[in-house]
């Protein structure tokens, strides 16, 4: 399966259009953790578009899944 099927198949499992970051666990199946995501931000390294409400911070998933094909390396 190619990289991109497999992140659109994962975005078309998702009940939302967009991913909270302390749920980013969940969506990649625990290969990324909302620690890893924090850190990742405030590096500027994380998704380009986030959003916050109140003191939750989230991610449009089409953005999320942008971000994961960047990143995404077979081995």
């Amino acid at each position: 399966m190619e990289e991109k099927d497999l992140l659109k198949e994962m975005a078309a499992k998702w009940p939302s259009s967009i991913v909270a970051r302390r749920k980013v666990g969940e969506f990649t199946g625990g290969v990324i953790s909302e620690k890893s995501m924090a850190n990742l931000d405030c590096l500027g390294q994380g998704p380009s578009n986030r959003i916050k409400i109140g003191k939750i911070v989230a991610y449009p998933v089409k953005d999320f899944i942008a971000w994961l094909v960047e990143r995404f390396q077979r081995v």
